[in-house]
């Protein structure tokens, strides 16, 4: 499998309601310095309703602006749909960021 392809089966176990950072997935894979190799496989997505996408977000728990699938309010509004709850700053409060042993 390509390293997308292993990115992607990372995201489709992050539970519903639930978030992890590029940088997590990039570590979780091997390699904690490949987060923006993370975020462009994220944005080339090839099944965005298997492939939750909008579960990732930076690693200071924000929505990309560059979300391939809407932008930053899409993504967000998809998380909020999921019971995600947002501080004041727009990141995501850290008890919905998943294990990085999922």
């Amino acid at each position: 499998m390509s390293f997308f392809d292993n990115v992607y089966e990372v995201v489709k176990k992050i539970p519903y309601g639930m978030v992890m950072s590029y940088g997590d997935i990039a570590e979780l894979l091997g390699n904690k310095k490949m987060s923006r190799q993370v975020g462009w496989a994220l944005h080339v997505n090839p099944s965005p309703e298997t492939i939750p996408c909008y579960r990732v977000v930076n690693r200071f728990g924000q929505v990309s602006r560059a979300f391939a699938f809407g932008g930053e309010n899409r993504q967000r509004q998809l998380l909020e749909q999921e019971g995600v709850i947002f501080d004041k700053k727009g990141c995501v409060k850290p008890c919905f960021f998943v294990s990085k042993r999922i």
